[in-house]
């Protein structure tokens, strides 16, 4: 996942800094979903479901989105080859077939993948949907008007590189193949263990090719899911959704699609959002967000109120705020140096200055602490809760520093990051009793953004944060470590620019494996290794806390978008 924007996160848009209070807590980090009535009570068809986020659900086209963005809205409409599994916590991290029989079945080297399409599937016009509607809704992916979508099938496709889609090359893709009507075979230019989380990006849509309007497409796309749009005001500020009659929940076991109704209003407060939502009033008492976390001032509320308390629902994601270093510039070309910071930082004071033990959980691992990522628990450079000055000291001098040294580090002004500077000042004091004197240097978002992800501009030290486009350690690990992937002219994540051959090597090796348990392990261990060249230091991964309407029932929030699922929500 590209680290996301204020307007673009696919799941978080939310700043930690201007989270909860320490102090403060509904429901602890360990659970999964919600407690209270909206999670246990019996879930029954009918009714209107509002949607209260701040962000607008913009670019409402399967190419120019990702599966999880804007908060699950898009999986209402948009069927694809597979899918997340619907279900709290850990167990909706794994991969199940969508419009497709099973996840994916590959040939011996995982470089051709071939799905089948259950029999049965339908658009909203009650047309069938066809495998060659899924070839025709990836191409489009590709034409440069409908960017913005996922990258992966662009690198992953034999052929793909160059091409411009449907539109100036009818032909399409060779590397598509469409035998018949409901089987549909990829072919890779290397292994891809991995496929089935990709297949389950929106690009593997079905779009029928004689419906397609180009760039207005969004205002109307054809739907393959439960909801149909009756209604796209201002690029997704209001959208209106209503059932889709062909849809069938006999070929479509993972979305409940109880609500008649749904009601998307975006571009709101998030003040304004968590207000309605503590008041529950007409229907706003049946109303969710799946972008706007609770505040200071909301949390103290819950925290007095046993009603609200019940009504917080508490999601994880896998995603890692963390220290970068760039060991081109000096003084971070010597290990020790970064080892020193490693052992100095007060992990503590970090995740107060995040929101507090309830909104961000310590991490000493790059990997997020969930299973599907192969999480492996180490702490190579153990600093304790508050940091290991002595040890700090000692490194110092062994990299001959005796007297400590100054360095920079560059963050960004902006509250919507977690790269804001609460969490920057809270670095810059526990560095300082190691005798390590940081000086701050904010930018504004977007010029932090082009300058730490330029390998000309890169500073030596800043903060960063990354998500994974799906549960798994590869779209983590891959961008950040993996050597082949450093970019010179354009956005590059490598931020260490290591480029080590026997990483490179293992996770090429990983990625051949097709039993994902086996490569979660894999993942695990690659982790332990590289995080011995302490080019990075985790700090935190985060935690969700948000608000739900009183008259919201089965309240789902997995592990693999951290919110509130709203194809299983029903509404009193």
């Amino acid at each position: 996942m590209r680290q996301p924007s204020v307007t673009r996160a696919r799941v978080v848009t939310v700043s930690l800094a201007v989270a909860v209070a320490a102090s403060a807590t509904a429901c602890g980090p360990k659970d999964s979903g919600a407690a209270g009535s909206g999670a246990d009570a019996t879930p029954h068809k009918g009714g209107t479901l509002t949607v209260l986020n701040a962000n607008p659900q913009a670019d409402f086209d399967p190419a120019r989105l990702y599966t999880s963005g804007g908060g699950n809205v898009p999986s209402l409409v948009f069927r694809t080859l597979t899918t997340r599994n619907r279900e709290n916590g850990a167990a909706g991290a794994k991969v199940v077939p969508d419009l497709a029989t099973d996840t994916g079945r590959p040939n011996k080297d995982a470089t051709v993948w071939t799905y089948t399409l259950k029999k049965g599937l339908k658009y909203e016009d009650g047309t069938a949907i066809t495998s060659a509607d899924i070839k025709y809704g990836i191409e489009r992916s590709f034409a440069p008007e409908l960017s913005g979508g996922a990258p992966y099938l662009r690198d992953w496709l034999v052929g793909a590189a160059d091409y411009q889609g449907p539109y100036k090359d009818p032909k399409g893709l060779a590397s598509i193949e469409t035998p018949d009507s409901r089987t549909i075979v990829f072919h890779l230019n290397k292994p891809e263990g991995e496929f089935p989380y990709l297949a389950t990006q929106t690009q593997t849509t079905p779009v029928p090719k004689s419906k397609d309007t180009g760039t207005k497409y969004e205002e109307h796309p054809v739907s393959s899911g439960p909801y149909k749009v009756v209604e796209n005001d201002n690029d997704g500020e209001h959208l209106v959704l209503t059932r889709n009659t062909y849809w069938s929940s006999a070929v479509d076991s993972e979305r409940k699609a109880y609500p008649d109704k749904i009601d998307v209003r975006s571009g709101l407060d998030s003040s304004v959002i968590n207000q309605r939502l503590s008041a529950s009033q007409g229907t706003d008492a049946a109303a969710v967000t799946t972008d706007t976390n609770l505040g200071p001032a909301e949390l103290a509320k819950v925290t007095g109120d046993k009603e609200l308390a019940s009504r917080v629902g508490t999601g994880h994601f896998g995603y890692t705020n963390y220290l970068a270093f760039n060991p081109k510039v000096k003084p971070f070309d010597n290990p020790k140096v970064r080892e020193a910071i490693s052992y100095a930082i007060d992990r503590s004071s970090v995740i107060n200055a995040a929101g507090g033990s309830s909104l961000a959980e310590s991490a000493t691992t790059f990997l997020p602490n969930q299973k599907s990522f192969g999480y492996n628990a180490y702490d190579l450079f153990p600093a304790g809760a508050t940091g290991n000055a002595a040890k700090a000291k000692e490194l110092l001098k062994e990299a001959g520093y005796p007297n400590g040294l100054t360095i920079t580090l560059t963050h960004s002004n902006s509250k919507d990051f977690e790269t804001s500077p609460e969490i920057a000042t809270a670095v810059q004091d526990a560095l300082k009793k190691a005798g390590i004197t940081v000086k701050l240097q904010g930018l504004e978002s977007n010029d932090y953004s082009d300058t730490v992800q330029n390998v000309k501009t890169e500073p030596g030290f800043f903060l960063a944060h990354w998500g994974a486009d799906w549960p798994s350690g590869g779209p983590f690990l891959a961008p950040i470590f993996d050597g082949r992937q450093i970019v010179k002219d354009g956005a590059n994540f490598n931020s260490g620019q290591l480029n080590d051959k026997s990483v490179n090597d293992e996770i090429d090796a990983i990625n051949k494996l097709t039993d994902l348990d086996a490569a979660a392990q894999r993942w695990g261990a690659l982790d332990k290794k590289i995080a011995g060249e302490a080019l990075t230091v985790p700090l935190f991964h985060p935690v969700y806390k948000r608000l739900y309407g009183k008259d919201i029932k089965n309240v789902v929030i997995s592990d693999w978008t951290g919110v509130l699922d709203i194809s299983q929500v029903a509404v009193k």
